[in-house]
């Protein structure tokens, strides 16, 4: 099987998309980030299903965003709660990590070259999702250009890099339909930004209200535990 690069997170689209890449029949190596993030409960879900979906390996590489702050989610913010969908899909929010996802990228590139492989999958969203710049599909394009001049197997002509994002034009819903049509287990994966000490989500987030709206219209039940008043 060709080889892929899938950046996990643990959460409901990178896990969806891990399993699309290998419903395309990839081996599938998963990397996921212990960045400093507040939500690290995402690190023990990615491990989670880097093993139910038969990983053929799972990194997590570890590097300390907190250093650079600047975002909720890296630094001594609060995480915007109970925003409605407006709110949540007009401008770029405090819960964006600077350049997180080029960081990512680049990550997952320098993993497949040495791998020998021309393929990674990214769970980016374009549509159900907090505005994030690094997730347009003009972003990933220019990515993807960039690495195929950053490389030596890009410059020598033996691998193309390949970005797949098969969720970018998918909302919540159309990913939680996706992902029961591919038998993932969504009570395996954690999607909060602001969990608890035992890594319960707070179910009132942009990531917990997007989730949960992807839920109901999908007409599925949220597997996760949110607590009675969110």
């Amino acid at each position: 099987m060709p080889r892929a690069v899938c950046l996990l997170s643990g959460g409901l689209d990178s896990t969806t998309c891990f399993a699309v890449a290998r419903s395309q029949g990839f081996d599938c190596y998963a990397l996921s980030f212990d960045y400093g993030q507040r939500h690290r409960a995402e690190l023990e879900a990615a491990r989670r299903i880097a093993k139910l979906l038969r990983a053929a390996d799972h990194v997590t590489l570890s590097f300390d965003l907190r250093r650079f702050g600047a975002s909720a989610l890296t630094d001594d913010i609060d995480v915007p709660k109970h925003r409605s969908t407006t709110e949540i899909a007009h401008g770029i929010p405090i819960t964006y990590v600077p350049a997180r996802n080029t960081i990512f990228l680049s990550f997952a590139l320098a993993w497949a070259e040495v791998l020998g492989a021309a393929d990674i999958f990214l769970g980016v969203n374009a549509i159900d999702y907090s505005g994030y710049p690094d997730c347009r599909p003009e972003y990933i394009q220019a990515f993807e250009r960039m690495a195929n001049l950053a490389t030596k197997a890009g410059i020598e002509g033996s691998l193309r890099c390949r970005i797949h994002t098969p969720l970018a034009q998918l909302d919540k819903a159309a990913i939680v339909h996706l992902g029961h049509s591919l038998g993932v287990d969504y009570s395996m994966t954690h999607s909060c930004y602001d969990p608890d000490a035992q890594g319960h989500p707070c179910g009132a987030c942009d990531s917990c209200l997007l989730r949960r709206k992807g839920f109901a219209e999908a007409g599925f039940v949220d597997p996760l535990n949110y607590p009675p008043c969110s």
